[in-house]
């Protein structure tokens, strides 16, 4: 027999029924409230015969402003969720969600999701399992709405993005992330998805790309997304580009063993931008976007680029590589290059597992964001904070350059320890053209360079995600374009 469930988030100063209050009353008799995300079960006392869960939204929900109180919500619904997914013949979830449907909804979503490839019970994430990945659990709101699906649609592209990071690299190759993105977007209207491989991107120049791609057995790839959602499929569109490393290690500068399993999710930036177009185009935003992730994995090998090497990017700059494992960089320089000269966006937005540093810097908490243009900083900052998914502006500026432009090369692809996220940020502005401004002529290109590195993984649960790869910042993206689109 199946068994529901019917989750409830509960503000105390405000009881959505009299049968919500009577149980709450039953569970906390004292008259400080639990804090957010509290969350009790009562077996049997649902309204269909399944259980009840009441979540607490704390003291004071209804003063708080908007985001914070989608953030209440989300951790009142995580946490009730959390409290009863692992209940072995759970088959449905109900959501009250009449208050905040989206935040209800994503954290519902990303709360029952747990990644695992063992055999018993089979595991939906398997190579040869469904896609895309059909979920366990139904969940539904007491009453739907255009935020509700939403909310889902987002949040199941973040758990995209997560199993596209969890899978080993054996698993997910640069071949098996094309044919996977291909699954994914199998039938949705206005999308083209172009495969390419290394002869095309020799053609190109792409040599700093390439460079990467040499003591690797696996062959790259250049994967790019069409989706032209806009009234005007000729209008200008906004360009992603992601870091496609689908094992990283270090090449001739090989890391230290501890952790390097964890290199898996080095592609973690592709992942996020094929995600976050793939909720694009289900919600079918009225925007046109070129999404192009270059994919590889950087390994030692008899062919593998030494430390000293130096080539020829394909916008002529000359690079000296000083560290095989500052690589990212070389990829992202040709696609953001290749992508900016060829499609001419608006805007264009890079998403990386770039630097270690800004691991250091922010830990898990934010993701670092170099903007060449204000407004499009604030733009992502105040999607961020919508989502609590939030960022932090760092410092993009030319006083870090003698720290790159030292060696007998144009630039040099590490900067040392210091600023580290800030030189490699520094790095990728020369492969970006069109965003200074020419005379009284402002910037050709808004662009921004989102270091995801310390927001790849979770070391510790929070209220709707378990501990793992994040899948982070998929739904922010999502809100930006979003936002941007109704413009």
């Amino acid at each position: 027999m199946s068994t529901t469930a019917h989750i409830i988030p509960y503000d105390p100063e405000k009881p959505a029924t009299a049968e919500a209050a009577k149980l709450w009353a039953t569970a906390y008799r004292a008259e400080k409230p639990p804090r957010v995300g509290t969350a009790r079960t009562f077996y049997g006392a649902g309204p269909d015969g399944g259980h009840a869960v009441i979540s607490a939204l704390g003291a004071g929900y209804a003063k708080e402003g908007p985001d914070a109180r989608k953030e209440r919500v989300r951790k009142a619904v995580g946490a009730a969720v959390k409290s009863v997914k692992g209940l072995e013949d759970l088959a449905k979830l109900t959501v009250e969600a009449a208050d905040e449907p989206q935040a209800a909804a994503a954290a519902a979503h990303l709360a029952l999701y747990k990644f695992s490839l063992k055999t018993s019970p089979a595991s939906p994430f398997a190579p040869d399992a469904q896609v895309p990945v059909p979920e366990k659990v139904e969940i539904v709101p007491s009453a739907s709405s255009e935020e509700w699906v939403r909310g889902v649609v987002t949040a199941r592209a973040q758990n995209l993005a997560r199993t596209l990071m969890e899978l080993p690299a054996n698993m997910m190759t640069p071949t098996a992330f094309t044919e996977r993105v291909q699954k994914e977007f199998a039938g949705l209207d206005n999308v083209e998805i172009i495969v390419r491989d290394a002869a095309w991107a020799e053609a190109k120049g792409m040599n700093a790309f390439l460079s990467v791609t040499h003591g690797s057995a696996q062959p790259a790839k250049f994967l790019e997304i069409h989706y032209k959602g806009a009234a005007n499929k000729d209008a200008q569109p906004l360009a992603l580009v992601g870091k496609g490393i689908t094992f990283d290690t270090g090449g001739i500068s090989l890391k230290p063993r501890a952790g390097m399993q964890d290199m898996r999710a080095d592609m973690g930036g592709a992942a996020v931008v094929v995600a976050t177009t793939l909720a694009a185009a289900q919600l079918k935003l009225p925007i046109n976007l070129v999404v192009t992730t270059p994919l590889t994995e950087n390994m030692p090998g008899g062919r593998a680029t030494k430390p000293g090497d130096i080539v020829y990017a394909m916008n002529g700059k000359s690079i000296q590589i000083d560290n095989t494992d500052a690589e990212g960089r070389l990829v992202l320089s040709d696609a953001i290059y290749y992508t900016a000269t060829e499609y001419k966006p608006h805007t264009l937005i890079d998403v990386a597992t770039l630097t270690g540093a800004m691991g250091y810097a922010l830990s898990e908490v934010f993701t670092g964001v170099f903007s060449s243009s204000d407004d499009l900083w604030e733009q992502l900052r105040s999607a961020g904070e919508s989502e609590y998914d939030r960022f932090w502006r760092m410092p993009l500026d030319e006083d870090f350059g003698p720290q790159i432009y030292g060696t007998n090369a144009d630039l040099c692809n590490t900067g040392g320890s210091q600023g580290g996220s800030c030189t490699a940020a520094l790095f990728l502005k020369a492969f970006t053209p069109g965003i200074e401004a020419e005379g009284d002529e402002p910037p050709k290109l808004r662009w921004a360079h989102v270091d995801i590195a310390g927001v790849m993984e979770h070391t510790r649960p929070t209220p709707y995600m378990e501990k793992g790869m994040s899948g982070r910042p998929v739904r922010p993206l999502v809100e930006f374009l979003r936002r941007i689109s109704q413009q």
